[in-house]
């Protein structure tokens, strides 16, 4: 089979199709070949908010699997390590010697010869790719991005420059980051996460530990003064970046909380970038603003730029999202499903919010996430006033015995805590109508939340 350079380096490659287009990395690179020119196709299991914007935007869609048949000359085969193997859409492309690749060779192909930002880490990467990115565009210094969120500033996990500049969300999953070439890279955290596939948090680690090991010859590593290991992590050039951390390269000081807003000055070596507002909730973000910082510092982006920048960042989808933000009530979104992350979203939201009572609904998942971790999530959810579970949902995964949204119930200390179906939830939220309400998970949760939002506001009109 031909190498991936050999089929992207050819001129009549003309009909991209991905198994899986609906996945936010599958669709930002489907969107790098739409810019390209080329005919885009793909299948996904059910429509969604995202396939439906793939489609408005060109591309053939597809869920019924044997619909592949009916596409015709495809030069290039993407798909994902979630798709089984035996699945009928693979089995198909092995048996008509269609040119399979993964997502991550593919990435691999469209950036070997540029200049790539690479972020990675178990918590953080989206949104620090998303501003980091944000930045090199708003400072007119340009960049093509590959994210894993929709960008809130310009509704897309993708775009374009003529600036050979890639900045890049790394994917730990399935060791995919391995195939990246970094001239910068960020390492946000390395816990224990994907155990399925690295069987022990010490192999996670090692793989972080390898990438750093990918970054080119004088180029440069950055991650949080906390961040275990850092004896073992290779690169040219380090730097570190904390909140009041005068130890580190890059510092958060003088944090004031606003309406909503962060303010806060940053001490960057030698010198000072004062009076910076982030309108982002969670002092985690003030982190992640750092190290976007330390990169757009690097790249020479003038102080003036980069704050202006930040303070016109307006966030990533389900990342601190506010949903609803009125009198009555606030509501809140993130992507958070893995327990650190959850531990700073409530974390975040109790100090923008100290006097409000906080729910946090949850969706568990993955099983084995869920095996490996449950006291770890029942810990985290402790610190809300109030949790509702909704049943785990199961991505990719077969279901494993003992293994449920009760598992993480039944290890919780917290006097008020539930497990509910969808239709149980929208009828208590409209009935308790709770005036701060987080959900959370990386599941189907986010089709909820105009139902959630919708019950939220019924309940108030009949005041």
């Amino acid at each position: 089979m031909k190498e991936i350079h050999e089929i992207l380096n050819n001129k009549d490659l003309q009909v991209i199709y991905f198994i899986g287009i609906g996945g936010i990395g599958m669709s930002a690179l489907a969107r790098y070949f739409k810019s390209q020119g080329k005919i885009v196709a793909g299948y996904d299991r059910a429509e969604t908010p995202l396939t439906k914007t793939l489609q408005d935007e060109g591309m053939h869609i597809h869920y019924q699997q044997d619909e592949i048949k009916n596409i015709q000359h495809i030069g290039l085969v993407i798909y994902t390590p979630a798709v089984p193997a035996d699945s009928p859409i693979f089995t198909y492309c092995l048996s008509n010697s269609l040119p399979l690749f993964k997502r991550s060779d593919v990435l691999q192909g469209i950036t070997k010869n540029g200049f790539n930002i690479c972020i990675a880490g178990t918590h953080g990467k989206t949104t620090i790719s998303t501003l980091t990115a944000h930045i090199l565009r708003d400072s007119g210094y340009g960049c093509n991005a590959f994210l894993g969120g929709i960008s809130v500033n310009y509704q897309t996990n993708f775009w374009h420059n003529e600036n050979h500049v890639f900045v890049i969300e790394a994917d730990e999953y399935d060791r995919s980051f391995l195939k990246l070439s970094p001239d910068m890279a960020v390492i946000t955290a390395m816990d224990a996460d994907h155990l399925d596939i690295y069987g022990t948090a010490n192999e996670v680690e090692n793989a972080f530990i390898a990438f750093s090991g990918k970054i080119k010859l004088n180029g440069s590593l950055v991650f949080p003064n906390h961040l275990k290991r850092q004896n073992d992590l290779h690169a040219s050039n380090k730097f570190t970046y904390g909140i009041q951390s005068a130890s580190s390269d890059t510092s958060a000081e003088n944090i004031r909380v606003g309406e909503h807003a962060f303010h806060f000055d940053v001490h960057f070596r030698s010198e000072w970038l004062k009076d910076l507002q982030l309108n982002m909730g969670g002092r985690h973000n003030i982190e992640n603003t750092l190290a976007a910082i330390t990169i757009a510092k690097q790249l020479c982006i003038d102080n003036e730029k980069i704050k202006s920048a930040i303070q016109s960042f307006k966030g990533v989808k389900r990342r601190f999202e506010f949903i609803l933000n009125s009198q009555d009530h606030i509501f809140i979104d993130d992507y958070a499903h893995h327990p650190e992350e959850l531990r700073a979203l409530i974390s975040g939201v109790k100090e923008l919010y100290p006097t409000k009572k906080c729910l946090i609904i949850f969706q568990p998942h993955l099983y084995s996430r869920t095996k490996d971790l449950a006291m770890d999530f029942a810990k985290a959810l402790d610190q809300a006033d109030e949790v509702i579970l909704l049943p785990l949902y199961p991505a990719r995964e077969k279901p494993i015995e003992g293994v449920s949204s009760e598992l993480i119930l039944t290890k919780m200390n917290l006097t008020f805590k539930s497990l509910m179906d969808k239709k149980q939830l929208l009828e208590y939220v409209e009935n308790k109508s709770p005036e701060l309400l987080v959900t959370a998970g990386a599941g189907d949760i986010d089709m909820m939340l105009p139902s959630i939002k919708q019950a939220l506001i019924q309940k108030r009109k009949l005041r």
